[in-house]
């Protein structure tokens, strides 16, 4: 195991060095560059002040020895200046890192339990009504755009009943525990219709394929109820697929849910990522994408873990490892 762990170490590290070598290719290949934002905000920068400018944040140097400077600073810590937020890009990050975590924790518990309870029953009940009906609502909660889905949110409990607040993180003012839930309401509800249609989807068919295995009908003749055959014996073995399709949304899920985000004005990484790349804030949008990367490979690593959890006979410290 520690040899598999100390090879997906070093996987991932060449990964994320690859990506930030994409990346920063990638942001210095846009049109325009932090000095020019300035200059169209402040007409009286002359020609003379932005070379200078340029100069002083070596923006005139050629793109390998500008990321070569970066590389060498971020490995010692110092992972650059916002120019957006006018502070270092760490401590425009935690803020945003915190939004982000609390609602895409609570919406992708919530829609991974009701997509395992739906999917099951679903499963268990195949060709039924009530399998036809959670296959309607799941397609349904797949067609779905989200940012109509956010907007019909917003008409309805916002604007027409004046239930829940349409956008923001707290009052104006600050607020308590109930004050921040009102505000999450909305957005985590959106991501959870979004998110749960795809995920019972998937239960549902590795379910069905699980209990028509030999084993299951072993443990049926052997006298075993229902309930022990579907969530001792069958549904174990239906996890295996469905933790990677879960490892690698919520991975998409971090990084993704910019219109989310962007709709309910929820300050989150998606939002910012958005914001870092069309500010031209370059420091800032590396950084945070390869943190969106770096947490894809942990989601990833994390179900490879999960396999052989879920399966005995899967193990990582033998050659094949």
């Amino acid at each position: 195991m520690a040899r598999y762990l100390l090879d997906r170490m070093v996987q991932s590290v060449a990964v994320l060095a690859i990506m930030s070598v994409v990346i920063f290719w990638l942001m210095g290949l846009m049109p325009g560059d932090p000095i020019d934002l300035m200059i169209s905000a402040d007409p009286r920068l002359t020609p003379e002040d932005a070379a200078r400018l340029r100069e002083l944040h070596g923006l005139d140097l050629p793109i390998s020895e500008r990321y070569l400077n970066w590389l060498t600073a971020a490995l010692s810590g110092n992972l650059g200046f916002s120019r957006l937020f006018a502070m270092p890009v760490l401590k425009a990050v935690l803020p945003a890192l915190g939004n982000t975590v609390l609602l895409l924790g609570i919406s992708f518990v919530l829609a991974v339990a009701i997509a395992f309870l739906s999917g099951i029953a679903a499963a268990m009940n195949q060709h039924r009504k009530l399998d036809y009906a959670i296959n309607l609502l799941a397609f349904a909660a797949i067609s779905i755009p989200s940012f109509w889905l956010a907007l019909m949110m917003i008409s309805l409990f916002s604007v027409t009943l004046g239930w829940l607040p349409a956008s923001g993180t707290e009052s104006v003012g600050g607020g308590g525990f109930l004050d921040k839930a009102r505000f999450l309401v909305l957005p985590v509800l959106t991501l959870t219709i979004v998110s749960f249609g795809s995920h019972t989807r998937f239960v549902r068919a590795s379910m069905i394929e699980t209990l028509r295995q030999d084993y299951i009908r072993t443990a049926r003749a052997k006298g075993a109820g229902e309930g022990r055959v579907v969530f001792r014996h069958a549904l174990r073995n239906a996890l295996i697929p469905v933790v990677t399709i879960l490892a690698l949304d919520f991975g998409f899920l971090f990084s993704g849910a910019l219109i989310i985000e962007t709709i309910f004005a929820y300050p989150g990484m998606g939002k910012l990522i958005f914001d870092a790349i069309m500010g031209n804030d370059y420091n800032l949008a590396l950084v945070t994408l390869l943190f969106a990367t770096a947490l894809t490979l942990f989601c990833n690593l994390a179900a490879d873990l999960a396999y052989a959890w879920l399966d005995p006979r899967i193990s990582y410290t033998g050659d094949g490892a």
